[in-house]
C-alpha cells in the first residue's frame, strides 16, 4: 500500500463504507431520475456531485492521486474523441468535458 505504518484494517473498512456509499447515491439517483420533477433536480446534483466526490476519494484510498485520476479522465476523453465515440458524435460532450477539465488547471 502506499503508507508505512498504517491501519491497514481501518482503511479496508473506509474503503468497504465509500462503496456502500456508492451504491446508495447511485440508488437515490435512479429513483430521482423515475420522478423527473424541477423539485428532484438539486438532488440529482447532489447525487451526481456526491458520487463523483466518494469516487475520488476511493480512489485516493486505493493508493491513486485526485491528479491520476483526472490525467486517466483526460487521456479517455481525448480517446473517445479520437475514435469518434457516438456521445462525441452527437454532441461533443466528451470535447466539452475535455476542455472543462484542461480549464480547471
Amino acid at each position: 500500500m502506499k503508507k508505512d505504518g498504517f491501519n491497514i484494517m481501518r482503511n479496508i473498512q473506509v474503503i468497504e463504507e465509500l462503496k456502500a456509499e456508492l451504491l446508495c447515491i447511485i440508488g437515490d439517483f435512479f429513483k430521482l431520475l423515475t420522478r423527473g420533477s424541477n423539485i428532484a433536480q438539486g438532488a440529482i446534483l447532489d447525487c451526481i456531485s456526491g458520487a463523483i466526490i466518494v469516487l475520488y476519494i476511493l480512489a485516493e484510498r486505493l493508493g491513486y492521486s485526485y491528479t491520476a485520476v483526472d490525467e486517466n479522465i483526460k487521456k479517455k476523453l481525448k480517446m473517445g474523441i479520437v475514435e469518434d465515440d457516438e456521445i462525441e458524435k452527437e454532441g461533443k460532450d466528451l470535447s466539452r468535458l475535455y476542455a472543462h477539465l484542461k480549464e480547471r488547471q
